[in-house]
């Protein structure tokens, strides 16, 4: 069996030949980009929320959630291959959560909303999904 080997968005990829005269019965999907898609920016400042010590939360990774900043399955139709971040907090605490879904310590807020590219770049509108 040859293979052939061809080169999409930065990288390789292969995909096996068939030869002629071998019948293929069930054909598997398969999804040619490894990379995940870019979350959208739902906000632009961070959540304060309250949070229950041993409580489990979801936190959107995708942008595309209605209920912001935490998941509401939005990303199994509009951003597959992204997932929520799960986390249980120690403790009840007030916190802050991202927002741009771009913070360098998920799910809580670095400041990064603050930098030029988040300034600039465009809100993602709810009215679109």
């Amino acid at each position: 069996m040859s293979t052939l080997v061809a080169k999409l968005d930065h990288r390789w990829i292969s995909f096996p030949l068939r030869q002629p005269g071998l019948r293929v019965t069930a054909a598997s999907k398969m999804q040619l980009s490894t990379v995940p898609p870019e979350p959208v920016i739902p906000s632009k400042k961070p959540f304060k929320v309250e949070l229950v010590g041993g409580k489990r939360y979801s936190w959107c990774t995708c942008g595309h959630s209605r209920n912001q900043p935490f998941c509401d399955g939005s990303h199994k139709f509009k951003a597959q291959g992204l997932f929520p971040l799960r986390f249980i907090p120690d403790k009840d605490a007030t916190v802050w959560l991202c927002g741009c879904k771009y913070t360098n310590n998920p799910p809580y807020c670095d400041g990064t909303h603050k930098q030029d590219f988040i300034v600039s770049a465009p809100l993602h509108d709810q009215t679109d999904c």
